[in-house]
């Protein structure tokens, strides 16, 4: 059965930059609202960003300035850039197709001061 496919993550330094991408081959991802959790070591997962069909989107207000989810519906691809990533950026994250909700692997990224 198909599911989300991520790509990206690491290991990364404070204040550098890197994009997830998720990749849902299927004509479902063009009318389905996308998002981006994550979640910490001991913490709850959490909203990190979506976007609609039309590409209107929301952020946490954690993440405010630095991330930018796009999307690019002729690829079914969704990409979370992450700009100034800090410490607590931390986590495993994943990307969910919000229409069946379906979830991505999750991916490590990183963050060391």
């Amino acid at each position: 059965q198909v599911r989300l496919i991520q790509s990206g993550g690491g290991l990364m330094q404070t204040g550098e930059s890197l994009r997830l991408s998720c990749a849902y081959p299927e004509s479902a991802f063009s009318v389905s609202a996308m998002a981006w959790h994550r979640q910490a070591p001991g913490k709850q997962r959490e909203l990190v960003a979506s976007i609609t069909p039309g590409g209107s989107t929301n952020y946490a207000d954690s993440v405010k300035g630095r991330f930018t989810i796009s999307r690019d519906n002729a690829k079914n691809t969704v990409y979370l850039q992450m700009d100034s990533l800090k410490p607590e950026d931390t986590a495993v994250y994943y990307c969910r197709l919000d229409l069946l909700n379906y979830w991505g692997q999750g991916t490590q990224v990183t963050v060391s001061s």
